[in-house]
């Protein structure tokens, strides 16, 4: 009889694939996967294929292009008053998630314990099992998932080997800033934990708020792994080029597993996302002010519909409180919703493994008015009938 590997074989198809692909079949509106209507910046997309026809198109160093290197320390010493050298703190991945995996299969070995908030995404937690990595959770809660450094200070043992932070934190909308990340600072001290940072909506975030990375906190810098995403930046998801900045020891073993898993991510790519991150402040202000503007106006249709829109400071994503509807199932809620009302979204206690949230779905805002028009009015219609 044939076996497998244990921690991917019993894994059901992604909640976001099975959502996706239930609106396609009943043509509902898909406010679920967290992709823009928007085709993201023309003179970015044109540099990529500017690129594809003119320059190479073999492999580019397994390290990354020294261009987009360059780009990525600069970037984010303009954006996020951080310090890089790009030769020994920079890497180039074939997206986000690749960086995720490289710096856990890095630095977990098995029996390592590794902290994780959720909701988490769904990403994390096959990657630390597969690493051989035991997982601690912390569980936050609506309405504001605040980041309790007091339940993280009781989930490190002798054992733990990294806290895995989400911020934007993703699907809740909570934006961490210096005072939380000063807590957790003091919560790792007299440990050896590395903060591995998924930072990937650092861009997207709104109410005149600022992104701050671990890599410019004291405490946290030293044994931080920041990670970036070119396809949040731009609204470019399907482009995968993911960025991992962190203190040149602890990169380089990164690296290595870097190199056996994708080792090099597309030039032409990593040349139009080299050219991106050198736009002016401007053109980020005014990619935030578009945003807000449309979580704004799905969070009025929504309260108007009768639904209750949670605070959202970030990310492309609103969620609703369903206990004020009587609803205690997100899940079977969620599939009453695209079955009659036409509108896909996203359970959220899908991004639990255990203690779930129940009552809370998650809607993307990142769509054409239009789209956002015509899924408040069925979701009103909807919401009648209950």
């Amino acid at each position: 009889m044939l076996s497998f590997n244990a921690v991917f074989a019993g894994l059901p198809v992604t909640v976001f694939e099975t959502m996706s692909r239930l609106a396609r079949d009943l043509g509902a509106i898909n406010l679920g996967q967290g992709f823009p209507d928007d085709p993201g910046p023309e003179d970015v997309r044109r540099r990529a294929a500017e690129a594809v026809l003119h320059g190479s198109n073999q492999y580019p160093p397994m390290m990354g292009a020294a261009e987009l290197r360059a780009a990525v320390a600069g970037h984010y010493g303009r954006f996020q008053g951080v310090s890089l050298d790009p030769e020994s703190e920079v890497l180039i991945t074939s997206g986000a998630t690749e960086a995720i995996a490289c710096a856990l299969l890095a630095l977990l070995e098995p029996g390592d314990e590794a902290v994780l908030l959720q909701p988490l995404y769904d990403a994390y937690l096959p990657l630390v099992r597969r690493a051989g990595g035991l997982p601690r959770l912390v569980s936050l809660t609506p309405p504001d998932w605040r980041l309790d450094a007091d339940a993280i200070r009781a989930a490190v043992g002798p054992r733990t080997k990294l806290v895995l932070l989400n911020n934007p934190l993703n699907p809740a909308g909570a934006v961490y800033g210096r005072a939380e990340l000063e807590e957790l600072a003091r919560a790792l001290e007299g440990t050896d934990a590395v903060v591995v940072a998924d930072e990937v909506w650092e861009h997207v975030v709104f109410d005149g708020r600022a992104h701050v990375s671990v890599l410019s906190v004291p405490g946290l810098a030293e044994r931080a792994v920041k990670i970036g995403s070119a396809g949040k930046i731009f609204g470019l998801t399907g482009w995968k080029v993911g960025f991992v900045c962190a203190p040149a020891e602890i990169l380089r073993v990164i690296a290595r597993a870097h190199q056996f898993l994708t080792f090099t991510t597309p030039p032409n790519l990593q040349a139009a996302v080299a050219y991106g991150l050198g736009k002016e402040a401007g053109w980020f202000d005014a990619m935030r002010r578009g945003l807000q503007a449309k979580r704004d106006r799905l969070a009025d249709g929504l309260a108007e519909a009768g639904l209750t829109p949670l605070p959202s400071a970030g990310t492309y994503f609103l969620n609703v409180d369903l206990a004020r509807l009587g609803v205690a199932d997100d899940a079977a809620f969620c599939e009453r919703l695209v079955r009659e009302a036409g509108v896909a979204a996203i359970p959220v206690s899908s991004f639990y493994a255990e203690n779930k949230v129940t009552t809370v779905a998650r809607f993307c805002f990142a769509k054409d008015d239009d789209t956002l028009d015509r899924a408040v009015e069925r979701l009103a219609a909807f919401a009648r009938g209950l």
